[in-house]
């Protein structure tokens, strides 16, 4: 097969979710005889023409002088005018539809034959409250708009696979992302933030009101733990919500914000040795950090949603108040020599079942095979 990854900020990742899906399901085909082709900005800092095996076609952004939210637009159109008229692929893998619907439209792809395209939706854009009212309505007409125009869809969580199909009685197929069981894990690294195993609370997500980092953070100050261990908040402050954050609790001594950690086995480290930690994404599907916390051995408090409790199910701690945050971390010793160690066992063999690389590089070879059976329809 010939398949294409558009939209994402390109690979090697150094930026995010799809970036590390496209990383490692693009080099997984092609290990296994496919051709595949991931486009990236040119801004990025890998400029080979080749990553192991994977092609990679630079394509022009004005990201970088007219910022993401426009430039993304100009980035996607551009990316899949190529895929288009250079290319003659048989599948385009499209990640996300915030900024590709004009080019859908432009292209009128839903009435071509080949390539077929599959659209991932990723979370519910048009819910996240960092959005203002009309923002959302356009990202409400988006959501249709990739409805309509895709010829098949990618859910990465049975909550969203529930949505469209509640919605707009449109099935889509439910692919996740993957995580790797790590076992490297260094206390050296928890000396850098002043940290010992087991005694502090974490928190890791980008500074959006839809990540509820504020029930987490009242909740803990409201709680007998304030005082004894910390609650580290790890997340670039520099967003509008970040700095909101940052102004209110900046100044309390056991809430410490330590910005972005992108040393993934520190990151990883950090995690693991927590006491417990907090994931509040509220509006999205299967967060990948969510799963690397699982693969690494943490003590998930969740916010209680049913895109959580679609991946963690009966092993997680869930919460969806401040009040409740004070509760459990209130009794936190009982719930910890009760819950800890059988939660995390069951989370480790999940990721190991349904989320390692291996396995998904499986599932989405067999559906990329089932699409070109089934053709457009």
């Amino acid at each position: 097969m010939k398949i294409a990854f558009v939209s994402t900020r390109g690979i090697p990742n150094n930026y995010g979710g799809f970036e590390q899906f496209a990383e490692y399901i693009s080099v997984g085909l092609v290990k296994r005889g496919h051709e595949v082709v991931v486009y990236s900005p040119r801004f990025h800092p890998y400029q080979g023409d080749t990553y192991k095996g994977v092609r990679i076609k630079h394509i022009y952004s004005p990201e970088t002088w007219i910022g993401s939210s426009i430039g993304s637009f100009f980035y996607d159109f551009s990316s899949l005018r190529d895929a288009l008229q250079k290319e003659n692929f048989d599948i385009i893998y499209e990640a996300g539809y915030t900024s590709i619907i004009p080019a859908y439209i432009w292209f009128n792809v839903k009435k071509r034959k080949r390539p077929i395209f599959t659209t991932n939706m990723d979370g519910l854009e048009n819910k996240r409250s960092k959005f203002s009212p009309i923002v959302r309505r356009f990202l409400d007409w988006e959501e249709k708009m990739a409805v309509r125009y895709s010829h098949y869809l990618i859910a990465d969580n049975m909550g969203i696979h529930d949505y469209y199909k509640e919605k707009y009685g449109k099935e889509s197929k439910f692919l996740a992302y993957g995580a790797d069981v790590h076992d490297n894990f260094s206390e050296e690294y928890l000396k850098e933030y002043a940290l010992t195993p087991e005694n502090y609370y974490i928190l890791i997500a980008r500074l959006e009101p839809e990540n509820n980092i504020e029930i987490a953070i009242e909740g803990y100050l409201r709680s007998s733990e304030k005082g004894r261990r910390p609650l580290i908040v790890v997340g670039k402050t520099t967003t509008p919500h970040g700095k909101e954050l940052l102004s209110k609790y900046g100044n309390e001594s056991d809430v410490r914000f330590l910005g972005g950690i992108y040393d993934f086995k520190k990151l990883d480290s950090v995690r693991h040795f927590s006491r417990a930690y907090f994931h509040g994404h509220s509006v999205g599907g299967t967060n990948p950090s969510l799963l690397e916390a699982m693969a690494s051995g943490c003590f998930v408090l969740a916010h209680e949603n049913q895109f959580n409790k679609a991946v963690l199910k009966d092993n997680a701690i869930y919460y969806s108040s401040a009040i409740r945050v004070t509760e459990l971390l209130d009794g936190m010793d009982d719930i910890i020599s009760r819950y800890k160690a059988e939660f995390v066992k069951n989370n480790i063999d999940v990721i190991r079942r349904e989320y390692s690389w291996e396995h998904l590089v499986d599932e989405h070879e067999r559906y990329f095979y089932w699409l070109l059976e089934k053709g457009v329809k």
